[in-house]
């Protein structure tokens, strides 16, 4: 594996805050009170773990998209298949705030993880890859562990 490139891992690690402000926020309730105030929501918690997973994995079913478009034989076919489970995924499975939701978020973090890997093995990603996804992946199921155990 190569090494990561500097700008897609300072994203990526940009992207991750939503998730630690949710879990450090289901840990320490408190900590969202002075945002709550500020902005007037609750934007705290259970929801913004859920809410904000929904969208990452639909992100993400764009990536694998983007990595089936690169072939050009019947890998391609498979992988816009598999591109869009992680957002069909999030849409029907991931309903509400409750533990259950983040538990398939969880699953679906994992699903994803095993679609990158494929994609990876195939040449259709670029080598830094899966050491990205897999940094990502730990501290995203991490915190959302978080907010079903808490």
């Amino acid at each position: 594996m190569s090494a990561i490139p500097r700008t897609p891992l300072l994203l990526g690690l940009a992207g991750l805050l939503p998730f630690l402000w949710g879990a450090a926020t289901v840990l320490w309730p408190d900590l969202g009170a002075p945002v709550a105030r500020r902005i007037g929501i609750a934007f705290v918690g259970v929801p913004v773990l859920a809410g904000y997973g929904k969208i990452i994995l639909a992100f993400m079913s764009g990536v694998i998209w983007g990595f089936a478009a690169r072939a050009d034989d019947r890998r391609a076919q498979l992988g816009y298949a598999l591109s869009v489970i992680p957002a069909l995924w999030a849409f029907f499975l991931v309903v509400g705030t409750t533990p259950a939701a983040l538990i398939y978020l969880i699953a679906g973090f994992v699903g994803l993880l095993a679609i990158d890997a494929l994609f990876w093995r195939h040449g259709l990603a670029p080598g830094w890859w899966m050491r990205l996804r897999l940094l990502l992946s730990a501290v995203v199921v991490a915190c959302l562990a978080v907010g079903v155990l808490a």
